[in-house]
């Protein structure tokens, strides 16, 4: 982690494939050889967890912490591998390039998986490796398998609306429901099978090019996941399983009324007893599947902003702290060495950097923040940098750099880009030069999202904060990544030493 070096912030699903959605396909695998080609060593990804359109499709919104996104499952590899054959692809198009359409890919997707599974079902030759798999992640794909089948057969109601025998797990009433929904539960487990399958072969793929893969951990989890389901217990919940109170952040750049993201809070003190059992099972999962770990809201392990259930906005809430030292003790006793880059994003406390220090987590830079207010004095400034950092143009939840220069920063925040560069910069340059800024500084690690890369406007955004729909939709076209491209940016990273 202390080699300079750079890479690329672009989502599965923002990759171009002809269903819809990014996935883990041929797209991506030609994303890794432009990203080799280029002199990249570094693909950061967004959460691959479930989506649902009820969370607006966010990755950071998920029914599990541990399954894996069957919308990102490749139709072209399931032909591949076997379970479908050339002729069940004839119906599936691209519905509109440039942007992803969560529910006609729904409709492709989920359709050929059930054919794949129909395939899988009668056959033999998949099923040693399927039950090793289903052994190997019995501690999450058990629960996940039944809550998601449950989800099915009750009309998408969430668990906690589910009758109280199921909603409270009782054993006699579990094992009734996994007998009677055997099949949906075994097309779950199918449809992970390839998940995993053909992600752990993209990692392999990007690894054996030297490139590392950086994953994304939400530090919460939604209320309605079989994460919080089948473990009530160390979770804050009311007697009707309704969170006492929800998290979120205070008013902070992004909101004025604060971020509400609404999830329940832990209860650090059954997690304690626990020796923090399931973030170390978690940790260690994404430890498997990624090189390196985002820990996303860092600062929400040291203290953590919870608000009552049921308010509006996130202002009325309150600062909690919570047991830091014990438990990354804890996670390194079992992990001695645990690649994490620290979200440390907002109003960080002594507190937050006294245990960033102490473990050596890089946090995160981001150069847009850097003209505001007094530029001597600016963390995100480029010449107050420090080598132990990542630093971003932007990151998923802020504009395009062009989008930020056209309509989010102020005539003064442009003059003083201007003077701080030498020269004069328009929307038309911009990008390029926080792109030559992100690269050229002391941090030892360097990801450009690829919006900025290409020099992209605002409607190539992934996320407005607060917002309930309308994001994660951006898609690359297979045309704006060419030979031209790659020969620039690996031009530019031999020069400022991070090829």
């Amino acid at each position: 982690m202390k080699t300079r070096r750079s890479g690329i912030l672009l989502h599965l699903t923002s990759l171009p494939s002809p269903f819809g959605i990014g996935d883990l396909g041929p797209g991506a695998h030609a994303f890794a050889d432009f990203l080799s080609a280029s002199g990249q060593s570094l693909w950061q990804v967004l959460p691959l967890t479930p989506t649902t359109s009820i969370c607006g499709n966010s990755p950071y919104s998920s029914p599990s912490a541990f399954a894996g996104n069957e919308l990102l499952v490749s139709p072209e590899l399931m032909v591949r591998d076997g379970f479908l054959q050339p002729s069940h692809l004839d119906e599936a198009g691209d519905v509109q390039e440039g942007r992803t359409d969560y529910d006609a890919a729904s409709r492709c997707k989920l359709n050929l998986i059930d054919t794949a599974f129909e395939r899988f079902r009668d056959q033999d030759r998949w099923q040693i490796s399927f039950q090793a798999f289903c052994a190997e992640n019995g501690f999450w794909l058990e629960d996940y398998a039944l809550y998601t089948a449950l989800k099915r057969e009750l009309d998408g109601a969430p668990w906690n609306a589910w009758p109280p025998e199921i909603r409270d797990r009782a054993p006699e009433a579990l094992a009734y429901w996994k007998e009677h929904l055997a099949d949906r539960i075994l097309r779950e487990k199918f449809a992970q099978f390839v998940f995993f399958g053909q992600w752990l072969a993209l990692k392999a793929y990007c690894n054996q090019k030297s490139i590392q893969i950086v994953g994304d951990a939400p530090i919460y989890v939604s209320t309605d996941s079989s994460d919080v389901w089948a473990n009530q217990e160390i979770f804050r919940l009311g007697e009707a399983r309704q969170p006492i109170h929800v998290a979120g952040v205070p008013p902070d750049y992004f909101s004025a009324t604060g971020q509400l993201w609404g999830n329940p809070i832990y209860d650090w003190d059954a997690l304690r007893k626990q020796h923090f059992s399931w973030w170390i099972l978690r940790l260690g999962f994404y430890m498997k599947l990624f090189d390196m770990i985002r820990l996303d809201h860092f600062r929400g392990f040291v203290g953590f902003w919870q608000v009552p259930f049921g308010e509006e906005t996130a202002v009325n809430g309150e600062w909690v702290e919570a047991p830091a030292w014990e438990f990354f003790a804890t996670l390194f006793r079992r992990f001695p060495f645990v690649p994490i880059i620290a979200e440390d994003l907002g109003v960080i406390t002594p507190d937050v950097r006294e245990i960033m220090s102490h473990y050596g987590f890089p946090g995160m830079k981001v150069l847009l923040f850097g003209f505001e207010g007094n530029v001597a004095e600016n963390p995100y400034a480029p010449h107050n940098m420090v080598q132990n950092s990542v630093i971003y143009t932007g990151t998923h939840d802020n504009n395009t750099a062009r989008g930020w220069y056209r309509q989010n920063a102020g005539e003064q925040e442009r003059r003083k880009l201007a003077r701080y560069l030498g020269h004069s910069v328009d929307e038309c340059s911009v990008a390029c030069e926080f792109v030559r800024l992100a690269l050229m500084s002391v941090s030892n690690t360097a990801v450009i999202p690829m919006q900025d890369l290409l020099g992209l406007c605002e409607d190539a955004r992934m996320n407005v904060p607060s917002v309930a729909h309308g994001n994660w939709e951006w898609r690359l076209k297979r045309q704006q990544v060419t030979p031209e491209l790659a020969g620039w940016l690996l031009e530019t990273v031999r020069l400022y030493g991070r090829a």
